[in-house]
């Protein structure tokens, strides 16, 4: 690392996977074959067609062999992001489109089928939700797939060259991740993608640092070349100097000394000074996460988001197909509890036979508990799926966007109903399951009181419960000064909910971004959360914190910020407090 300093180069992008890796660079060719649109005539449209059917089976039987492969070396566990792409390529409206285009267009397969992803681009990048609008990724590995395979050009496993390998691409693939040598490869940054991509949410699970959305990176001929990726602040460094280097060496050395000490606490019980015990759990969205929940002290999973078995796809998954993935879930963090969360998304960001485009405002329209009412059948089909594993280890159900009393009583009978049927077809489950619902509304907050007689535990998704009840929206920058945690309506909600839940004698539990941030822990203790559930990294910190503090202490700080008129005025306390009694956990 003795470059000159002339030749060093700062390339900024996403913090997607924290850590920092130090290594060589080896560019690997992702980037995404070119191809041409040409003509071909009325006499050329069969050939065309064949050829894009052919190119569909090979892919098909090059994913099969994938998974066979994947399940001999890590596990059934590891499969889900190839049965993802796997029902995107059965999808017969994938080959009806493009076969359409050859059709209309008398156009060459490898045109037609870049005119379908140009059209599945136009409908993903009109959703509003981040996550949901990332899933365009999957389509587009597959209908890349399709087009290596027509073109005889396929992609080869990613190797290393025997030291310590950064690979930088124009783009990863979720297999790409699972095939790595992660003993040698310690880091991952490409040119596109974002935070909840399947790969950065991948590379999260397996703890290896990544960067995205970094510009330029896939230069060939930057391969080779000695660099530093720092996966905390989002950025690579390449011909790092010598001061450079020295420094990144030693924020390596200390972000792993500090990781390495606050995982010595994962088995010490998440309780305060005075003994006050509360759960601290992980959100999860695939299996690979549930090792690193428990890896860094998490008892469970507090909320397991099932929106992606829904993706990219004309039908709701099979009963058979949930409880093989969900089974999945339950056994990556047992044995402790799994709180499965029913569907929370909108029908015009998921299911193609759900004609809900004309919507002018989908977060206030048919989404979530309302799409799952208003398809009991396909409803069922999950409730049925979780129930079933419930008979294998502790499961609990978690009903999302309630609004009020009624919204929960027609989700219970349709339980009941799915119960009936699990009787009649000889399926254990566990009869007393518990059942919770997400508080996210401000009618679910006032109705809270009628709510908790009915609901065995709250659960308060902090994130919609803020954009809700401040009216703003969340993916708005220009509004993102006006989200605000620390708001007195906020914070006035939270207790609300809280002593509600007490008075019933339910738990109230949090599984939104606050429960993450250290900053809010002496807030959300004070207020009496009996469970905080965040991302599997955080929950070490929030140990560390929670295990110096006292709940009478919290109690004071949290009281104190109740006092305040603006959530200016709370953070400035706030951080007053936490510097002043517990700076240290904030090394």
């Amino acid at each position: 690392m003795d470059s000159a300093k002339s030749d060093m180069r700062l390339y900024s992008g996403v913090a997607a996977s924290p850590g920092i890796a130090v290594g060589r660079m080896r560019v690997i060719d992702r980037r995404r074959l070119g191809v041409d649109e040409y003509e071909v005539g009325e006499a050329g449209v069969s050939t065309e067609i064949d050829r894009l059917k052919g190119a569909i089976v090979r892919t098909r039987d090059e994913l099969e062999l994938l998974k066979e492969q994947l399940r001999t070396t890590i596990g059934d566990e590891h499969l889900f992001f190839i049965d993802t792409h796997l029902l995107i390529l059965a999808d017969e409206r994938l080959f009806a489109e493009a076969a359409a285009n050859i059709e209309s267009g008398l156009i060459n397969a490898e045109g037609a089928l870049r005119r379908t992803l140009h059209k599945y681009r136009e409908f993903f990048a009109g959703i509003d939700d981040p996550y949901l609008r990332e899933r365009i990724s999957d389509v587009e590995t597959v209908i890349e797939k399709i087009l290596r395979n027509m073109t005889g050009e396929p992609h080869a496993p990613i190797s290393h060259d025997g030291g310590q390998t950064i690979i930088a691409a124009h783009d990863l693939t979720p297999a790409d991740i699972l095939q790595m040598d992660r003993g040698r490869i310690i880091g991952i940054v490409t040119e596109i993608g974002g935070r909840t991509s399947h790969s950065s949410i991948l590379a999260r699970a397996f703890e290896l640092p990544a960067v995205v959305g970094v510009d330029g990176i896939a230069d060939p001929l930057l391969s080779g070349s000695p660099a530093i990726l720092d996966g905390i602040g989002g950025c690579v460094i390449v011909n790092p100097d010598r001061d450079t280097f020295l420094d990144y060496l030693q924020r390596k050395r200390h972000y792993e000394y500090v990781e390495s000490e606050l995982l010595k606490s994962a088995s010490l019980p998440p309780e305060t000074l005075d003994g006050h015990r509360i759960l601290l759990r992980g959100n999860v969205e695939i299996p690979e996460e549930g090792a690193s929940v428990l890896r860094h002290g998490g008892e469970g999973a507090g909320l397991y988001r099932t929106e992606m078995l829904f993706m990219n796809r004309p039908e709701m998954p099979a009963e058979e197909e949930q409880y093989r993935v969900y089974s999945a879930m339950q056994q990556a963090v047992a044995p402790h509890p799994l709180t499965i969360r029913t569907l929370d998304a909108g029908g015009d960001k998921l299911l193609d036979g759900i004609d809900l485009l004309g919507e002018q405002n989908p977060a206030l329209g048919m989404r979530a508990i309302r799409l799952a009412l208003s398809m009991p059948d396909e409803f069922k089909k999950q409730l049925r799926a979780i129930l079933r594993v419930s008979a294998g280890g502790r499961v609990a159900i978690m009903f999302p966007m309630i609004s009020g009393l009624e919204e929960l009583r027609r989700a219970r009978a349709l339980l009941a109903e799915a119960m009936g049927e699990l009787n009649d077809a000889g399926h254990a489950y566990d009869r007393d399951i518990r059942i919770g619902i997400m508080i996210e509304i401000p009618s679910a907050v006032v109705m809270a009181d009628q709510l908790a007689r009915e609901a065995d535990f709250f659960s308060v998704g902090t994130n919609d419960l803020i954009q809700y009840s401040l009216a703003i929206d969340r993916t708005n920058e220009h509004l993102a000064a006006m989200f605000q945690p620390l708001h007195p309506a906020v914070l006035r909600s939270l207790r609300r909910v809280v002593e509600t839940a007490h008075e019933a004698g339910i738990d109230a539990c949090i599984c939104g971004e606050m429960a993450g941030d250290p900053l809010y822990l002496p807030v959300l203790l004070g207020l009496g959360f009996d469970e905080l559930s965040m991302g599997a990294t955080s929950i070490p910190r929030v140990k560390q914190l929670l295990r110096r503090c006292t709940r009478e202490r919290a109690k004071e700080i949290a009281e104190a910020c109740l006092g305040f008129s603006t959530a200016a005025e709370v953070e400035i306390y706030l951080k007053s407090a936490i510097t002043r009694y517990f700076a240290e956990s904030f090394d």
